[in-house]
């Protein structure tokens, strides 16, 4: 009995194994070599764009969305905004780089966090989190067409 149920454990994982290589392997869709439709690229855009409208308001402060996201961005009544109108000076296409205020070699997502913490006095957010992504959203898009120069200052 307990045979059996090895020997059908290990041609089950072996099916599994299987069908696995053939999806990755024979299915091109999956390795993003098929073209999107341009009805998937306005998908894409759009999902993109109400990202930045999420980031623009939390960048300037909204407190409604702060709330929805259960984030607290300032505890001094100042916005990204004010230090960065329009996302100015935020430089995103240098990260990563060994940032000075950070002491240590930082991403973006880091950098954003110690405007958080340090100017604004508010709340670290967590890197993975739905606000991170906007903000980083919206201060990319703000600087779009930017040239990458990671570890320039």
């Amino acid at each position: 009995m307990k045979r059996q149920y090895h020997y059908g454990r290990t041609v089950l994982g072996a099916s599994l194994l299987g069908l696995l290589v053939g999806v990755v392997y024979g299915n091109p869709a999956l390795a993003h070599k098929a073209k999107h439709t341009p009805e998937q690229l306005k998908a894409f855009e759009q999902v993109f764009m109400e990202q930045v409208k999420v980031g623009d308001l939390l960048f300037h402060g909204d407190e409604a969305t702060q709330k929805r996201l259960g984030v607290t961005l300032s505890n001094t009544g100042m916005a990204c905004a004010m230090c960065h109108p329009f996302a100015s000076d935020t430089h995103p296409y240098t990260f990563p780089k060994f940032q000075e205020q950070v002491n240590k070699f930082s991403t973006l997502r880091d950098m954003i966090n110690w405007c958080i913490e340090k100017p604004a006095e508010g709340e670290r957010i967590e890197d993975d989190s739905d606000a991170m992504k906007a903000l980083e959203a919206y201060i990319y898009w703000s600087t779009r067409g930017s040239r990458l120069e990671p570890g320039r200052h």
